[in-house]
């Protein structure tokens, strides 16, 4: 017997997100494990359900959403961290024609019944088949623009969304730590440390994905293994032996690798 599908909904319309609801409520192996009624709202969601270690299997993903449209959330989770994701749309036909070029699916206002279950059957089988790959694949082209037609649909084109905050598990619970607040990010094994002030949290993802999230204009990767805020940043080092570190405002000490101290020394106003 299979695990129950695990369904996020992400709509601005409550009476749209009401009916996902109410069609998902009739079957007996699906369970709705989250909404969201705007893109922001979704993406930490999301990545609240994956710090959790229970992430959901399938998203409905209204695309025109206020502040972050579904693509928007996409861009901010990382194609490779989505659940298998059905796009909810009111685009017309010629964009359309992305989704279908893309090979993903989506639910076109107003749809009918059997759509959806056409929909939820197709969802189900990407998730058990397990072929993850290639749906991520399919998401990171949508979002190159290979699939015409479908930039053109949006009213204006959204810039590059980076991430804000991060879902983090502390004593079974969930806290969202505003990546504003955040001094560094280490390698701790399988997982990433965030280092925030006094707190240190483990998050489950790479440091390598974590930095495609991160504004470049805040965040600098002086070592395979570390990230740190540029303005926590109070002095570049040189040690015995030619290598390098940085002392935070705090006094930690992070170690510098040495191919990276020049593009570090230029972020910092030093060449």
């Amino acid at each position: 017997m299979h695990a129950p599908l695990r369904v996020l909904i992400a709509d601005d319309e409550p009476l749209a997100r009401k009916r996902l609801r109410t069609l998902l409520g009739r079957a007996d192996d699906v369970e709705v494990v989250g909404e969201a009624a705007s893109g922001s709202e979704a993406a930490l969601a999301i990545e609240a359900l994956l710090a959790g270690g229970r992430p959901a299997d399938v998203a409905f993903l209204d695309v025109q959403m206020p502040g972050m449209t579904g693509f928007g959330v996409v861009r901010a989770v990382g194609p490779d961290r989505m659940p298998v994701t059905v796009f909810v749309t009111a685009f017309d036909q010629h964009a359309i024609e992305a989704f279908e070029l893309a090979a993903l699916d989506y639910l076109t206002k107003p749809f009918e019944n059997d759509r959806f279950e056409a929909a939820l059957a197709r969802a189900r089988e990407a998730v058990r088949s397990r072929d993850r790959d290639a749906l991520h694949a399919k998401l990171l082209a949508l979002l190159g623009g290979r699939a015409v037609g479908l930039e053109a649909s949006e009213p204006t084109p959204a810039p590059p969304t980076y991430l804000e905050r991060i879902a983090v598990e502390t004593r079974g619970q969930i806290r969202v730590v505003s990546v504003a607040d955040v001094d560094y990010f280490t390698v701790d094994g399988d997982y990433v440390a965030v280092h925030a002030g006094e707190s240190t949290h483990l998050i489950r993802d790479t440091l390598s994905a974590l930095e495609e999230r991160l504004d470049p204009a805040d965040f600098f990767r002086v070592h395979r293994s570390t990230i740190v805020r540029l303005d926590r940043i109070d002095a570049l080092l040189t040690a015995p032996g030619g290598d390098y570190a940085v002392r935070l405002r705090d006094r930690t000490r992070l170690s510098v690798a040495r191919g990276r101290r020049d593009a570090l020394a230029e972020r910092m106003g030093l060449s």
